[in-house]
């Protein structure tokens, strides 16, 4: 009789000893896996996005963050006395190859800002822009100057269709500009370029020589103005742009012997 007591309580022993290490095993296992809530691995929290150097403008949290400054450029890369040549909407078989004359003739690297249809158009006018040391700016796919009150949607599609377009003609030099057609910004069409690494470009010169005023009324124009910034505006497409490139072959030696220099936008 004792020893059947002493067996059963023995056999309580052994259970109650097994029952607290496996319990003990489990909660070990359940440690090792769960941290206690605020500690969770750097691994699972997102990286806050390094802040732009000079960026004033304040990116939109729930879009992709900006990795370019996506205030709109004005200054030149080389400094105060420096001016940048902008020239916009092609490439263009007639006027573009003229364009280029007339920049290579005078030593002056420029700023082409293209549309998306006339690069796929021309890549072989895209690559010798590229060439001889130009640098390119997406200036959307279809030039629509409503852009500022379209959809996000459209916004998107036009800028990062441009940009592969643009891409894709020049052999595989990405933009590092965008240009909203008609100066169309939007703080969703900037943030959205700059996060594709396009510094949205400005322009503080209008040579108006979409009107075809003359050459001698574009030279008048630039001369009066650049003292407004040094972004100047030129177009090597959308009509005949005979007179733009006499502007350009007057102006840019009156550039240079003013003291200024050629540089790109500041990105």
């Amino acid at each position: 009789m004792g020893r059947r007591r002493s067996l059963g309580m023995n056999g309580r022993v052994m259970v109650a000893a097994v029952g607290v290490a496996g319990i003990t095993a489990l909660a070990a296992a359940w440690t090792s896996q769960a941290a206690p809530p605020g500690t969770e691995p750097a691994v699972s929290a997102k990286p806050e996005p390094k802040p732009i150097v000079g960026q004033t403008s304040v990116p939109d949290p729930k879009l992709p963050p900006p990795t370019v400054n996506m205030d709109i450029a004005h200054a030149s890369d080389v400094g105060d006395k420096g001016v940048n040549i902008t020239i916009d909407d092609g490439p263009d078989p007639t006027w573009t190859p003229q364009v280029l004359a007339a920049l290579k003739d005078n030593g002056v690297k420029a700023t082409f800002c293209m549309v998306g249809t006339q690069a796929r158009a021309h890549p072989d006018l895209v690559k010798a822009v590229v060439a001889d040391g130009h640098r390119l700016c997406d200036h959307s796919v279809s030039h629509d100057t409503t852009m500022g009150s379209a959809s996000h949607a459209r916004q998107s599609q036009e800028i990062l269709d441009a940009a592969k377009m643009i891409t894709e003609a020049s052999g595989g030099v990405k933009p590092l500009y965008y240009r909203a057609p008609g100066g169309a910004f939007t703080p969703y069409s900037r943030q959205i370029a700059a996060s594709q690494g396009m510094r949205p470009l400005g322009w503080n010169v209008d040579s108006k020589d979409f009107k075809r005023p003359g050459a001698a009324a574009m030279v008048a124009t630039v001369k009066n103005e650049v003292s407004n910034g040094p972004t100047i505006l030129f177009h090597d497409a959308g009509g005949d742009r005979s007179q733009t490139v006499a502007a350009l072959r007057e102006v840019l030696p009156w550039l240079r012997e003013q003291g200024y220099g050629f540089g790109f936008p500041v990105r």
